[in-house]
C-alpha cells in the first residue's frame, strides 16, 4: 500500500471467470479463450487451428518492474546507512542495510529523511519547490520490507495477468498513469506528510481489470460471479484503506484513474467479429460468403469516448489545483474521511505539534518546539494553513 511517512502492505489475488467460448468442440470454428487476469491457467485465447484471435503475450515489463523496485529499495537502504545516523538500529549486523528503529520505522525501513532525498511525495516540494517529478518517482519507492513485500506480490499476481492478456505497452500505461493520478489526488488532500508506495499503481490495475470486464461483457462466461468477486475485492482493499496512517487517497486516485483508462485502452472486438475473422483462415473458406460484424459495438465506443474525455478533464482539473496550493479538504470538510475514521480503537490524529514561525519577507522561518529542528522556506505571505502543514513536517 501507499504509506504516508511510514507505511503498510497488504494486497488480495483476484480470480474472474472464463470467458465464453471455453468448452471444446469438434469444430475447429469455436474459439476458446483463456481466464481473464488474475485467474488460473495460460494467457491468450487458444484455438485448434492455425489462428489466434487473441493473441498471449509474454510477460516481461512486470517482472522487470518488480525488479527495478526491489532494486531501488537496496539503494535506498543504502543511502539511509542507519549505523551512522542513528543508534537502535534493527539487524545492525546487515552495516549500513539495517533498519531504522522500529519506533521510527515499524516496516522494517529507511528514515523519512532518506525516503525524502530519494524522491518521496513531498508536496511542499512539488508545489512550492517545483519539483512535480516527485509525483512520479514516489511511486518507486518503498517504507519497509513489509511494504515492498505486499506491493510486489501484488503486482506479480495481478500485473502479469494482464501483461499476458494485453501487452507490455497497455499494461504500462495503466501502471504509470494510474500512479499519477493516485499521486496527484494524495497531494490534494495530504499535504502534511511524505508518502510512497506503488499502491495508487496496483489500485489502477484493479480498476483496469472491472472496467475490461465491463466493457467486453459479452465474451465472459458467469458474468455477475465475476463482477462480483472482483467488486468485493476492490472494496475490502478499499475499506484497509480507512485505517490511520494509510493514504487511500493515493489508492482512490490510482482506481479511478485505472477504471477510467480500461475503457480506453483494454478495449476487445466482438467474440463474433473474432470469430468470423478466424474463418478467412481456415482452407476451403470462400469470400463473401458471410458479412463481417462490427468489431465493436456502439456500448464500448460510448464508455471509450466518455472515460477519455472524463480522464483527461480530470487529471487537467487535479494538475491545476494542486499547482496553485489548493488544500482540498478546505473545501470538502468530510472527504478525509476517506482516508481514515476515527474510531475508539485508534484516533487519526497525530500528536500535535507546535512551532515558532517568523516571517522576514518572502523568507518563512520555523522552529519545531518538539525537537528543537529549525528551518527556512521561500514562501511569501504563507497562510495559517500551510504554516500549519509545514510546522507537521519539520515536527515528525
Amino acid at each position: 500500500m501507499t504509506t504516508q511517512a511510514r507505511g503498510r502492505g497488504g494486497e488480495v489475488e483476484i480470480k474472474v471467470q472464463p470467458r465464453v467460448g471455453e468448452t471444446s468442440s469438434a469444430s475447429a470454428s469455436a474459439p476458446s479463450p483463456a481466464p481473464s487476469p488474475g485467474g488460473a491457467g495460460g494467457g491468450g485465447m487458444a484455438i485448434r487451428g492455425r489462428a489466434r484471435p487473441y493473441k498471449s503475450h509474454s510477460p516481461w515489463l512486470v517482472p522487470a518492474m518488480t525488479v527495478a523496485n526491489v532494486v531501488l529499495f537496496l539503494i535506498t537502504m543504502y543511502i539511509n546507512d542507519c549505523p551512522k545516523h542513528s543508534t537502535g538500529c534493527v539487524v545492525r549486523f546487515l552495516g549500513r542495510f539495517s533498519f531504522q528503529p522500529t519506533k521510527e520505522n515499524p516496516l522494517l525501513g529507511p528514515s523519512s529523511a532518506t525516503l525524502d532525498k530519494m524522491g518521496a511525495l513531498d508536496v511542499n516540494k512539488v508545489v512550492h519547490g517545483h519539483q512535480g517529478w516527485r509525483l512520479i518517482t514516489c511511486i518507486w519507492l518503498h517504507a519497509g520490507v513489509v511494504h515492498i513485500l505486499a506491493n510486489m506480490l501484488c503486482l506479480l499476481l495481478i500485473g502479469i495477468r494482464l501483461e499476458q492478456e494485453f501487452g507490455f505497452l497497455k499494461v504500462g500505461m495503466v501502471y504509470i498513469i494510474s500512479g499519477l493520478g493516485g499521486s496527484v489526488l494524495s497531494a490534494l488532500f495530504i499535504q502534511s506528510s511524505i508518502s510512497v508506495g506503488a499502491s495508487g499503481a496496483l489500485f489502477g490495475l484493479l480498476g483496469a481489470m472491472l472496467s475490461e470486464l465491463l466493457t467486453n461483457w459479452t465474451i465472459y462466461a458467469n458474468k455477475c460471479a465475476a463482477l462480483l468477486t472482483l467488486i468485493f475485492v476492490i472494496v475490502l482493499n478499499l475499506a484497509i484503506g480507512i485505517l490511520p496512517h494509510v493514504d487511500n487517497f493515493a489508492h482512490l486516485g490510482g482506481f479511478i484513474s485505472g477504471f477510467l483508462l480500461g475503457f480506453v485502452v483494454l478495449i476487445r472486438p466482438q467474440f463474433g467479429w473474432v470469430s468470423q475473422r478466424y474463418q478467412y483462415t481456415r482452407p476451403g473458406y470462400l469470400p463473401g460468403s458471410a458479412s463481417p460484424k462490427s468489431k465493436h459495438n456502439a456500448c464500448q465506443y460510448i464508455l471509450w469516448i466518455v472515460a477519455a474525455v472524463l480522464l483527461i478533464i480530470g487529471f487537467t482539473v487535479a494538475m491545476v489545483l494542486l499547482f496553485r496550493g489548493v488544500n482540498g479538504n478546505d473545501h470538502c470538510s468530510w472527504c478525509h474521511y476517506l482516508s481514515c475514521v476515527p474510531t475508539s480503537k485508534w484516533s487519526c490524529n497525530s500528536n500535535p505539534v507546535y512551532c515558532e514561525s517568523s516571517q522576514d519577507g518572502d523568507m518563512l522561518s520555523l522552529i519545531c518546539q518538539g525537537n528543537g529542528r529549525a528551518r527556512n522556506y521561500t514562501m511569501p505571505n504563507a497562510t495559517d494553513s500551510q504554516i500549519r502543514d509545514l510546522c507537521t513536517q519539520l515536527c515528525t
